[in-house]
Formats: C-alpha cells, sequence, structure tokens
C-alpha cells in the first residue's frame, strides 16, 4: 500500500508542532535523543535520588522491625530464616540423677579445699627464698580447721598453703603424718569463719558398682568434679616409703595430679575414701584410680591429731633385706637380723642371730603370722596391719630347721620407726 506524500507531511508536521509531548491522539512521545547517553543528566539525578530515597525508606523499616523484635512486638517470621537467631527449644527439668550431683557438689565443694606445699631454698646470693614444690588437694575434717591430705602431697615441702573455697589463703601447721597409709593432717587458724567439715560414712559395706564423687585440683584447676563408679575392693597398693596399704577402693572416676588428697564420695555426699594414686604409665588418667578407705582414715587422723604420729603396733625386730636372707639360702619367710633386748620380741624368747661354738650362724626365720604365710620381710607389715598396741599373735618360725610358734604382745614402734 502506498503511502500519500500529503499525510506523510501532515503527522511530520504534527509530531514537530505538538508543544506538550503529546501526540494529536493524546499518547507521549519519546525523542530517540533521550536515549542517547549524556543526553538527558537531569533525568539521571532524579532517577538516583529516588534510589536513594527507597533504600533510606528500608533501612528504617529493618531498624524498626529490630527494635519491635527486641521488644517482643514483632517475630521475624517474615524475614529470612538464615538472617535470625533459631528459636530456642525449652529444656525442661533437669534429670534426678543430675539435680543429686550438683546438690552433692554444692555441699562438699566449701569443704574442700587447694593446698600448696612450700620449700625454703637459698639463691645464688644465700638468701632465703619460698619456692612453690607442688600442689594438691586436702578437706576440712573438723571445725577446728584441721585439714587432711595425703602425705606425698606435703613431704617434700617445709610449709603448706591452704586456699578455701572462698579463695582466702592460710599459713597451714604440720600436726601429723603417716607415711605407711600416705596421710597427713595440717591446721589453720580461722576464727572469724565457719568452716563446715564433710561427713563421714564408712567403707566396709561398699559395693562394686557403686557411684563415686571425686572433688579436687586436677592440673591446678580450681573445684573440678568427677564422677563414676566402684570398680574394685580390697586393692593393695604400695606407698611412698615401701609400705602396702590394703583394703584400697578403686574407682573409674577420674583422678589426675593435683586431685591427691580429695575426697571420694558416695551418692549420700559422705566421705568414703582420700583419693591417692592413680595407675597410669602417663602418670595421667587411665580409667583406674585408687583410694585410702575411710575405715582407714578415721582411725589414723584422730591419732595424728592426738600425737602427731600413728602408733604403729610391732614386735621389737629388725628384719635382714631379701637379698641377705636369699644369700643365707633362704627362699621364703623374713629373717630375723636384730632384737630389741626390752621389746615384745625378746620377751617372746625370740633370738637374734648367734654362733656356735664352730663358728656356724644360726637365725629364726618367721613363716607365719596368725597363719597368715610371710614369703618375705615386706609381708610383715602387711600381716600386721590394722593391728593395735597390745594385740597378741601367734608367730610361727622356723629355729634351727625345726617350726615353733610363740605369743607375741605387740607394742608400739612407731617413735623407733621415725
Amino acid at each position: 500500500m502506498n503511502a500519500d506524500p500529503s499525510d506523510l507531511n501532515d503527522l511530520d508536521s504534527a509530531v514537530v508542532s505538538s508543544t506538550d509531548g503529546r501526540s494529536a491522539d493524546g499518547r507521549h512521545l519519546v525523542d530517540a535523543r533521550e536515549t542517547e547517553p549524556g543526553s538527558r543528566p537531569e533525568r539521571h539525578a532524579a532517577d538516583s535520588n529516588s534510589v536513594n530515597s527507597w533504600l533510606v525508606v528500608i533501612l528504617l523499616i529493618v531498624v524498626s522491625a529490630v527494635l519491635l523484635r527486641n521488644a517482643g512486638l514483632l517475630p521475624l517470621s517474615w524475614l529470612s530464616s538464615a538472617a535470625r537467631p533459631r528459636p530456642i527449644q525449652p529444656r525442661g527439668d533437669l534429670a534426678e540423677d543430675e539435680k543429686s550431683t550438683i546438690a552433692i557438689f554444692k555441699e562438699a565443694s566449701s569443704s574442700v579445699v587447694h593446698i600448696t606445699s612450700i620449700a625454703v631454698r637459698r639463691d645464688l646470693s644465700l638468701n632465703l627464698m619460698q619456692i612453690p614444690e607442688g600442689t594438691g588437694t586436702g578437706f576440712l575434717w573438723d571445725e577446728n580447721g584441721h585439714v587432711v591430705t595425703n602425705y606425698h602431697v606435703i613431704e617434700s615441702g617445709n610449709s603448706a598453703i591452704v586456699t578455701l573455697n572462698d579463695k582466702t589463703s592460710w599459713q597451714a601447721q604440720l600436726v601429723g603424718v603417716a607415711p605407711e597409709k600416705d596421710l597427713a593432717v595440717l591446721k589453720i587458724d580461722v576464727s572469724n569463719s565457719p568452716l563446715r567439715p564433710l561427713p563421714v560414712g564408712e567403707s566396709r559395706d561398699l559395693l562394686v558398682g557403686q557411684k563415686v564423687f571425686a572433688i579436687g585440683n586436677p592440673f591446678g584447676l580450681d573445684q573440678t568434679l568427677t564422677t563414676g563408679i566402684i570398680s574394685g575392693l580390697g586393692r593393695e597398693i604400695e606407698s611412698r616409703r615401701g609400705y602396702k596399704i590394703e583394703g584400697v577402693i578403686q574407682t573409674d572416676a577420674a583422678i589426675n595430679p593435683g586431685n591427691s588428697g580429695g575426697p571420694l564420695l558416695d551418692s549420700a555426699g559422705r566421705l568414703i575414701g582420700v583419693n591417692t594414686a592413680i595407675y597410669s604409665p602417663s602418670g595421667a588418667y587411665a580409667g583406674i584410680g585408687f583410694a585410702v578407705p575411710v575405715d582407714i582414715v578415721n582411725d589414723v587422723i584422730p591419732q595424728l591429731i592426738s600425737n602427731g604420729r600413728l602408733a604403729r603396733a610391732g614386735m621389737g625386730i629388725a628384719l635382714a633385706d631379701d637379698s641377705v636372707a636369699e644369700a643365707l639360702g633362704v627362699e621364703e619367710g623374713a629373717v630375723i637380723q636384730s632384737v630389741q633386748s626390752t621389746g615384745a620380741a625378746a620377751e617372746a624368747g625370740i633370738r637374734p642371730p648367734w654362733r656356735d661354738r664352730d663358728g656356724r650362724w644360726h637365725f629364726e626365720v618367721i613363716m607365719a603370722i596368725n597363719g597368715r604365710k610371710i614369703a618375705s620381710s615386706k609381708d610383715i607389715r602387711a600381716a600386721l596391719d590394722g593391728k593395735k598396741v597390745g594385740d597378741v599373735v601367734e608367730v610361727t618360725l622356723l629355729r634351727d630347721g625345726e617350726p615353733a610358734t610363740v605369743s607375741i604382745t605387740l607394742q608400739d614402734v612407731s617413735a623407733r620407726a621415725r
């Protein structure tokens, strides 16, 4: 279809003559020059101002929403889940065993103390100075300030500092030690603050599988609670001085360096033992720990408080080293090396080694005590463990190759041993 030139001229004049930017039919006309870059800077500025205004509005909306949300007046459900914290799930009440454990710790922790052993040394200028020798744990025995711990915690120091649960520290005085039981008693003078000793239980009726709780300061970490069970009873360990401690409690509650001297508690929060050692090649917790049973503790500590030492019952004899016995051809038993002239053994007729007219040595060998076989000198201590001064024991001897039995009334040999 061919256009009439007159019509085209009319259309062109209509576009040019339109001063309000509208066509004859009222529609907007767009000049192609407006699409060229830089042709309308005022239009771009207006568009930029419009965008900035929208950003300000959006920012105000977000800030208002956050403020309303913090005030609890607006949920954040309309925001993206990635932009808000996840809802908190209500926990509910604690389990009964958790409540019990928490209560035990709260009740007992005020009775547990931190012990720092102090050694006095001279520096290069020969001046005396105090050096921390080691740390351990202890617990309040009574309201008079007596503190129980392990002997090996304080043995290498000249003094000790006791830090209570309230973080106050006190110079401690040594009251008494029982190396053969790895126990010691310190005393602090805290007259202006009430002390809460631990309740004492008993260990003779403990059962494997019972829950236990150990509180201590492992690796210097204050007031640490570990839990476990009694994993064995009637164990035997050796103290630092070679004494055998019998009837020891075995537990799988974590006991590490620094726990020594701390309390082992039962589920009633009572003291049932004093944590004393671990079984571990590396020196760290390996699943087996040991505690001196409270029945021994309750017998020893009052003696240490009263006398400063444990009254150790003995026979008034000295035994030859096992290597000497072996050299003498004695395969079993404990060879008597010397006898106290006024001791219990001398009164019972036991003789020290002697020579006959032909120059041959004669000696007596202890083979059993109260029917308990003695294989070496170390078994003597174990056989007399738990015996008291004045108790009578039946001692089976090998005398001139023949068995003989004598009755010996035990005497106090602790002063001689110290």
